[in-house]
């Protein structure tokens, strides 16, 4: 009798230089899809080519374009479409790729010199050229012929200059104004925040704008939100099928659901918190088996119960992705209706709820959990300041009569949770973070460090539990999980770091698998050193992004195998999907995860997007508010560290305000500086003066322009602005192709010095 044949044997798994090489074969844009099944990859083995995927992107060897599909880096066509956006110090065109698909910085392009003709081509112009690079990555692109600008929208301020509008860019990156002539202006006055649609084809001077749409008044209260709102497309309004789903919701039935409305579970959020979607309780565990252990729980509004899959509400919702927070307002993912209703969790009112119980060591391991649908009513609404002064002895009439039941028992868990943490080695880098302080008018009255107490970290760590939980029950359940992942560290980048570590001495343990620990151990060490900031900046700068996704990569910051955001479902659409999966996994109800779902890798692709969407335009309104609070002290003195070094200058974060600011390479004192960047600073020709990351200086506030959020700064020394060398000339670090030069402004200064001498 024939044996069973034997088992196909599968290839070896490919290497980089393999994976490389097929990427570069096909022509570029080729799938991961694809690369596996060119290389016979199955099963687990396509996680692993999801991380090399990764790495090789990191590492700078291929790029990453819509549509998950790879190329290899820096491959521009020969032959390419490209937009003309800036000008050089020296008067020279610098151009853009029309199409860049993926997340890093585009290289940069130099127009060549055009003789004058038909097809000349200015600042602003769409054209077709013929690419050849350079050495150190950048490209010189010869014209082909011009092209028809396309129409586009640029958010501005509305201006007069001799009767004529003006349109000045609220963006940074715009740095040229727009002329609006006639009726193309529709009513706008000086001063108003508008919408303005760039006209096509070819202009002498300022290129010509039409107004689409005014927006607000500039300076009026939210007016500073409202540009970042309109510049990243950030969807403000609901449509009307949304806003009446929302506003039909009401109470959720008892029904089958746990009563919690007899446990005492509290919120405890900022002052300024808008929306209450979680609430905690704790008391210690009474097993015999389980001695200085903690039952603790942690109960979620039941978002899942009125957004449901497929409805208005849903399809918003995943639109959006996120609430964005601002200074003056929130943008929520959810309508009021919800957001500030049924689904935040009021103090003294009955809310539906997703609720997790769960049995924690006295050395904060989680022994286990069990996921529940339940009806709670919060005891009371409490604050972080309040708890924490409850904790130190300074009671109010809300927090006494809740210390000794709820919060001593809270802080007791916290107090394991923490012990866990400190076993498992966290990433500990505990980066401050600023808050504007407004008015009731909506004006800036400060800008402080937000305070961090034990009572943050203690509502972080039962969160963490809990959305640890949430995954662990998934996998179990083998139901899809919208994983929160935060990879390892590239290579490239760890090398890099370890070689700017071992300039100071320090090493960064090689030829092992690294863990966060091993960066604790060296963050350790520095404090009170003159590198500690400087070392305290790298390490962030080395680590990856946290982003979405279904293929489970551990959370490396936190020292997690798994990890899911389950706690915020009322603003982060990837919690509503967490809560379908459980809900449907343990058969809890209604409103779970549908069987023919979305492609989890799509949607985790989209919310990472919207959540960086959310992340840079908080922060650029941050930074407007910080300059417009700072733009009365113009010519004031501040001291700083540096924050940032680039090619073009350095970046200082100043030590009172928080906000950063550029100081021009232009305006350094001495001679010409080269770029190190491996050694993150500035040197000069001579070696006398060198800015390096980390370094403390003296600048003065030069510039302050609450429109763009912009500052410019000025070195000081002994007291004074520090002076540029005798010939004026501009300094630039790694200077295209190869060699400084001296801009015009400078061989003028250095002619008429001639002169007189």
């Amino acid at each position: 009798m024939a044996g069973k044949p034997p088992p196909k044997k599968l290839p070896p798994f490919p290497n980089k230089d393999e994976v490389l090489e097929f990427i570069r074969d096909n022509g570029g844009k080729v799938g991961k899809r694809e690369i596996a099944r060119a290389f016979q990859i199955t099963g687990n083995d396509k996680i692993v080519l999801k991380r090399m995927l990764k790495e090789l992107e990191a590492e700078g060897e291929i790029d990453r374009h819509k549509g998950r599909r790879f190329s290899e880096h820096g491959t521009l066509p020969e032959v390419t479409v490209l937009d003309i956006h800036d000008l050089d110090r020296d008067g020279e065109l610098i151009a853009r790729p029309q199409r860049w698909d993926h997340d890093g910085k585009p290289p940069v392009i130099y127009i060549s010199r055009q003789k004058r003709g038909r097809n000349t081509a200015g600042l602003g112009d769409r054209v077709l050229a013929r690419l050849s690079r350079n050495r150190d990555g950048s490209y010189n692109a010869r014209v082909i012929k011009r092209i028809d600008q396309t129409q586009s929208q640029v958010i501005g301020i509305f201006m007069e200059v001799e009767g004529e509008g003006r349109v000045m860019p609220t963006s940074r990156k715009n740095k040229y104004e727009l002329a609006v002539i006639g009726e193309d202006r529709k009513g706008a006055e000086r001063g108003d925040l508008v919408a303005a649609e760039v006209l096509p084809g070819k202009h002498y001077g300022l290129r010509k704008a039409r107004i689409t749409e005014r927006l607000g008044r500039m300076g009026e209260p939210k007016s500073v939100s409202l540009i970042a709102i309109h510049t990243h497309d950030i969807p403000l309004h609901f449509p009307s099928d949304v806003i009446a789903e929302a506003e039909a919701a009401g109470p959720a039935p008892l029904g089958h659901r746990t009563d919690l409305r007899d446990i005492p579970l509290v919120t405890i959020d900022g002052e300024d918190a808008r929306d209450f979607d979680d609430a905690v309780w704790a008391e210690p565990d009474t097993d015999p088996n389980n001695e200085g252990g903690w039952h603790i729980m942690v109960a979620i509004a039941d978002v899942s119960w009125y957004v449901r899959p497929g409805s208005p509400l849903d399809k918003s919702a995943y639109q959006r992705g996120n609430s964005v927070y601002f200074p003056d307002r929130v943008v929520p993912m959810l309508p009021e209706a919800l957001s500030n209703g049924w689904c935040s969790l009021v103090p003294h009112e009955e809310r539906p709820c997703l609720a997790v119980h769960m049995w924690i060591t006295s050395d904060g391991t989680l022994k286990r959990h069990q996921f529940v649908r339940g009806l709670m009513k919060s005891s009371a609404r409490l604050t972080y300041t309040q708890v924490q002064a409850a904790r130190d002895g300074q009671l109010d009439e809300t927090a006494s009569p809740l210390l000794e039941t709820v919060i001593t028992p809270l802080y007791g868990a916290y107090e394991a949770l923490q012990k866990g943490r400190a076993r498992r080695g966290v990433l500990e880098l505990d980066l401050p973070e600023k808050r504007i302080l407004l008015d009731d008018q909506g004006n800036v009255k400060g800008v402080v460090e937000r305070e961090r107490h034990d009572s943050h970290r203690l509502i972080e760590e039962f969160m963490i539990t809990a959305n640890v939980a949430a995954a662990e029950t998934l996998e179990r359940k083998h139901m899809p999980c919208m994983y929160r992942i935060h990879d390892e560290p590239a290579m490239e980048k760890l090398e890099a770091l370890r070689e700017f570590l071992g300039s100071l001495n320090i090493k960064l343990p090689k030829g092992q698998v690294l863990k966060p620990a091993a960066f604790n151990h060296i963050l350790g060490n520095v404090p009170g050193t003159p590198h500690a900031q400087l070392v305290s900046e790298v390490i962030l700068r080395s680590q990856a992004q946290a982003i979405y996704s279904p293929d489970n990569l551990g959370h490396f910051g936190l020292a997690l195998r798994r990890y899911a955001h389950f706690t915020s479902p009322i603003r982060r659409y990837a919690d509503l999907l967490v809560h379908r999966a459980l809900v449907h996994g343990l058969n809890l109800g209604d409103g779970g995860l549908e069987p023919d779902h979305k492609d989890f890798e799509e949607m985790g692709e989209h919310i990472s997007i919207t959540e960086r969407r959310a992340q840079v335009a908080e922060r650029e309104v941050v930074d407007r508010y910080t300059a417009l609070y700072l733009a009365d002290h113009v010519g004031d003195a501040f001291t700083g560290r540096i924050s940032g070094v680039t090619r073009f200058g350095l970046f200082v974060t100043l030590d009172e305000s928080g906000g950063d600011g550029l100081v021009p390479i232009s305006s350094l004192p001495g001679d010409w500086y080269e770029h190190d960047e491996a050694g993150h600073r500035l040197v000069s020709n001579s070696g006398k003066r060198q800015y390096r990351l980390g370094d403390v200086v003296e600048v003065q506030l030069a510039e302050a322009n609450p429109i763009t959020g912009s500052m410019v700064l000025k070195i000081m020394e002994d007291g004074a602005v520090a002076e540029s060398d005798a010939s004026g000339s501009f300094r630039r670090a790694g200077a295209r192709r190869g060699r400084p030069r001296k801009s015009t402004k400078g061989r003028k200064l250095q002619k008429k010095a001639k002169r007189k001498h």
